[in-house]
């Protein structure tokens, strides 16, 4: 079932507009299809070369002309994307609608902050296409699983990272106690920032203990973040678990396109929308 933004219109123009760009099962949508990707693949690697201070100095007008050709040409298929919809609306508040839109602002707002073409590397996100393109539509199956469990972990998270950051501000304090200004602890946000730093286990180096008590408070610390580092891993995984015992349908909600519904679902849990495919 597709997404209800991107049900065919019955006929005319808009109709043959939908078939070649939302329809990849026919030759012309296909061939649309696989031209997009090049067009998107060819403007990312535009933006990175005008990064490169020798490639800008030779190429760089011809790579801001690129730029903003490929800019225009999505932002006609954007159009046409809102034209060949029943709404268009839903279709720009869905997630490749967002995306679309976007990919082309940067260009426009560069205009007012120069360097701000930089962001258009978004339009990298364009590149999932490619799965419903080649025949990968099974693959979306397990993304949604895995978001069903993010989305399930999400308050054990929570409360996680709300445990380390109190964790954090108290050893801060601590360090800016016990070592001082006088070794680079010269305030408590600071000293929160080598606790992180620590208990992460990344240990830039650019502030460390110089007393012996300190220098005990930071093995410690140390070797609390091992532990500390396991605990999302082993939430994420029984969500994981639980969600892929749960096989969420793959099928999009006719009402506002939502997915991951339990198979035996007879509404939408987002909008309360009857779903067409639930089981009497």
């Amino acid at each position: 079932m597709n997404r209800p933004s991107e049900q065919s219109p019955e006929s005319g123009l808009r109709a043959r507009l939908h078939t070649l760009i939302f329809e990849a099962d026919t030759p012309s949508g296909k061939a649309f299809d696989v031209a997009l990707l090049w067009a998107i693949v060819l403007s990312v690697l535009a933006v990175m070369l005008e990064s490169v201070a020798e490639v800008r100095a030779r190429f760089g007008y011809a790579l801001h002309l690129a730029e903003w050709v490929f800019t225009l040409l999505f932002a006609l298929e954007y159009v046409l994307r809102l034209m060949a919809v029943r709404k268009p609306l839903d279709y720009a508040r869905s997630f490749f609608g967002i995306v679309d839109l976007m990919a082309l602002l940067p260009s426009f707002l560069s205009v007012l902050l120069p360097g701000a073409q930089t962001l258009l590397v978004v339009r990298v996100l364009r590149l999932l296409r490619v799965f419903r393109i080649l025949k990968l539509g099974h693959l979306l199956g397990q993304a949604e699983v895995l978001l069903t469990a993010l989305r399930a972990s999400r308050p054990k998270i929570i409360v996680f990272l709300g445990t380390v950051l109190t964790i954090d501000v108290i050893m801060g304090a601590v360090m800016y106690l016990v070592e001082g200004e006088e070794n680079g602890f010269d305030n408590i946000p600071r000293s929160m920032y080598w606790a992180i730093v620590t208990m992460t286990t990344v240990g830039f180096g650019d502030i460390t203990p110089k007393t012996v008590y300190g220098q005990f408070i930071a093995s410690v610390l140390m070797v609390m973040g091992y532990g500390i580092l396991a605990v999302p891993t082993g939430i994420v995984s029984v969500e994981l678990a639980a969600a892929s015992r749960q096989r969420p349908d793959t099928q999009a909600c006719p009402g506002c396109g939502a997915q991951g519904h339990d198979l035996d679902a007879r509404f939408c849990k987002r909008c309360g929308t009857a779903l067409d495919w639930a089981r009497p």
